[in-house]
């Protein structure tokens, strides 16, 4: 008897096997899980600020990453609309440069 070299195709487990839909109802009831007036981040912004400040802070400055990257925290910074934005401008750059000129 010869046996296939082929393996049969994974089955989705978990998550994975459910319609978008129901994980989207599954995600949505762990949002719910926490009562408004306990999700402190979302009361106070500038508690959330402070939390953020102080938990980089604990950190020792060489493991910082943006503090060896700065390049990256400003990259970090900016929405993904922005780096779209930016990516289109630079790429019409470089196609003005490489287009010649007829006289």
């Amino acid at each position: 008897m010869t046996e296939s070299s082929e393996e049969p195709p994974k089955r989705k487990r978990g998550l994975a096997a459910l319609s978008p839909e129901r994980r989207r109802a599954i995600a949505a009831m762990g949002g719910r899980s926490v009562p408004a007036e306990k999700r402190a981040f979302s009361q106070d912004p500038q508690f959330a600020a402070k939390a953020g400040r102080k938990g980089g802070t604990l950190a020792k400055a060489e493991n910082r990453f943006f503090s060896r990257f700065p390049e990256k925290a400003v990259l970090a910074g900016q929405t993904s609309a922005e780096l779209r934005r930016a990516k289109a401008e630079a790429n019409a750059e470089n196609s003005k440069d490489t287009t010649t000129v007829k006289d």
